[in-house]
């Protein structure tokens, strides 16, 4: 039924992931003992001269408050515009190539003879979690005109390119504009406006590597501590978005909440009955192990909640519990909760998850995905390479952030469970590994691209 279809007129919208968007300094910040300042409009993500001469004045342009995700009182970043703002985070001849995001897939459409006006790059703050990406930005009131401007423009719909974190914001972005516009209007709006959505390494059900950012922090090759990551990494509340999630379990109906005028709603999660039967709520294996110190005079067989009430505060004395968390037990806050009198992060981080996730006004986003009523789907990803899937982690003697150390790490690969001790493990592996990242890379959608370029593939009713 597309026969006279002209792809010629079609728009590339691309949606970036977690931290693939450059932010510039909208603050003047004098950086004591050191030779560099920031002044508005400078590069804060990423500039690694000043990352490295002034990294305390670097943080307080990063950092959010974590409660109401607030910019530090001393300094405020913002997200920049263009598709300059994707391409590469730190531009410069050593610097660039090694933060490259968009920039070679930008090089394969313009050989593919993309016109310029038809690849536009929406970023955003990707500190923030989705209502408030609305409410401080509007983020998602531009996002809609930007697919009605492409269409005015080029005279077609769009194809949305979304990575990693990005298709979380996109999926967003789809249950948002039920609620804008008139549900008869819905799917006309979006048969008239997006052609095809590609979803590049989407996390459809999280990313276990948030997990290790939570507890003990990840570089992600910066030169700062994993503890400093770690400080940086909870005051957004965006990184909660990344978090597993349970198959099984789904949210309220949100329409819900328009019968509950001045209350606050909280998506519940409801599981079906494979959440209970089956193991590790649909992943491989058991997601975070932790090892507390057991208390003296609690029954033989305690209950979370008996040692979460008992436990004192010192996490060097007593024989240690080994507590383990499944992936709903971790986006419900089952996890958080139990840690509170063990990590002081904790009570931020609950109040994150039931404000900015349980209690999102459109969706609780931690909850598995339906197909988008969109013509065209792909799921792009990179495979079979050794992936983490589960976690331990134990006290380390120090005080925050630096307070758990990972003791062991559970990789898939090869349909088999790995661990980095070298021990086995029990679970059910799926037919392919993942990514190795939890965050896929670029270079696979590259050569995806060189594929269609050297030969056009077609079934039996010539559809590509």
């Amino acid at each position: 039924g597309e026969a006279e279809f002209d792809y010629r007129k079609l728009s590339g919208i691309i949606i970036p992931g977690f931290a693939s968007t450059q932010l510039r300094a909208w603050s003047v910040l004098d950086c004591p003992y050191s030779p560099f300042d920031f002044n508005p409009l400078d590069s804060v993500w990423l500039d690694s001269t000043k990352l490295f001469s002034a990294v305390n004045c670097w943080l307080k342009c990063m950092l959010l408050d974590p409660y109401n995700q607030t910019d530090h009182p001393e300094c405020k970043s913002r997200p920049d515009s263009g598709l300059s703002a994707i391409t590469e985070l730190d531009p410069g001849y050593i610097t660039g190539p090694l933060s490259s995001i968009w920039k070679e897939w930008v090089k394969w459409c313009v050989d593919f003879g993309i016109e310029a006006n038809a690849i536009i790059a929406v970023p955003y703050d990707w500190r923030l979690p989705p209502s408030m990406l609305e409410e401080r930005d509007l983020y998602f009131h531009k996002l809609k005109l930007t697919f009605e401007i492409a269409l005015k423009l080029r005279g077609g719909p769009s194809l949305v390119f979304a990575h990693s974190m990005g298709n979380n914001v996109f999926r967003y972005f789809l249950e948002w504009l039920k609620l804008e516009i008139a549900p008869k209007h819905y799917i006309q709006w979006l048969d008239k406006h997006i052609h095809a959505y590609f979803a590049v390494g989407a996390p459809l059900l999280g990313s276990t590597e948030s997990v290790r950012a939570t507890l003990s922090g990840t570089t992600s090759g910066l030169p700062i501590t994993e503890g400093t990551a770690r400080l940086m990494f909870n005051s957004f509340a965006a990184s909660l978005w990344l978090l597993p999630f349970s198959k099984y379990c789904k949210a309220d109906n949100v329409y819900w909440k328009h019968f509950f005028e001045g209350k606050a709603h909280i998506n519940r999660q409801q599981c079906d009955e494979m959440e209970y039967s089956s193991d590790n709520s649909g992943w491989p294996t058991t997601l975070v192990s932790i090892e507390v110190p057991t208390v003296r005079g609690t029954d033989a067989y305690p209950s979370i909640m008996d040692i979460t009430e008992d436990i004192t505060s010192n996490m060097e004395c007593g024989k240690p519990t080994l507590l383990s968390f499944s992936a709903r037990e971790v986006s419900d806050g089952t996890l958080f909760k139990t840690m509170l009198d063990y990590d002081p992060q904790s009570k931020a981080l609950i109040h994150q998850l039931e404000k900015y996730y349980q209690g999102d006004p459109v969706l609780n986003p931690l909850t598995p995905w339906e197909r988008p009523p969109i013509k065209n789907v792909f799921c792009i990803y990179g495979i079979d390479t050794k992936t983490e899937v589960g976690y331990y982690f134990a006290p380390s003697g120090k005080p925050y952030p630096d307070n758990w150390i990972i003791t062991d790490v559970i990789y898939e690969f090869e349909r088999s469970l790995l661990s980095r001790s070298g021990h086995s493990f029990s679970g059910k592996p799926n037919n392919s590994s993942g990514d190795g990242t939890g965050i896929l890379q670029l270079p696979i959608m590259v050569q995806a691209m060189a594929w269609a370029k050297s030969e056009h593939n077609k079934d039996s009713t010539g559809r590509t």
